[in-house]
């Protein structure tokens, strides 16, 4: 399997409201970014599109290191929650519906496809890719509000 680095973020100016996400794909010598936004979202649902439009980049089943700073994304995948949510029928532990349930089920078929180590890195501290990632989705969100 080709081993391929992932950073993904995103950015929401208003929560709701203008939002951007961004990726940043490495494999070898090669680097691709991507960006994209909506008029009216949430940060989480820009942290969660991030991750989704960068697997679905990915041309054949890979061994993926997709970092984020998103506790909301990286915990749900080390925790398990969507374990949980599947056996309550989409609830969360408070009954109440799961939150961003579409892209949730997106990104879980995504990662059926591909062998994914979730890395959280710590937002604003430095790590370049990181930092490049999160200059993307502000961009992708600017754009969103022209």
């Amino acid at each position: 399997m080709k081993e391929v680095l992932i950073y993904t973020d995103g950015a929401c100016s208003g929560n709701p409201g203008p939002g951007g996400w961004a990726a940043v794909l490495l494999y070898g010598e090669n680097k691709k970014e991507i960006s994209g936004g909506e008029r009216v979202t949430t940060n989480q649902k820009m942290e969660l599109q991030a991750a989704i439009e960068a697997l679905k980049l990915l041309k054949e089943p890979c061994k993926v290191k997709l970092h984020s700073d998103s506790a909301y994304l990286i915990n749900c995948f080390s925790q398990k929650w969507y374990v949980g949510w599947k056996k309550r029928g989409w609830k969360n532990a408070k009954g109440e519906p799961v939150a961003n349930r579409e892209r949730w089920e997106e990104l879980l078929q995504l990662c059926a496809i591909h062998d994914v180590e979730w890395v959280k890195v710590k937002g604003h501290a430095g790590e370049f890719w990181n930092e490049r990632c999160d200059e993307l989705a502000r961009e992708a969100a600017a754009q969103q509000e022209a």
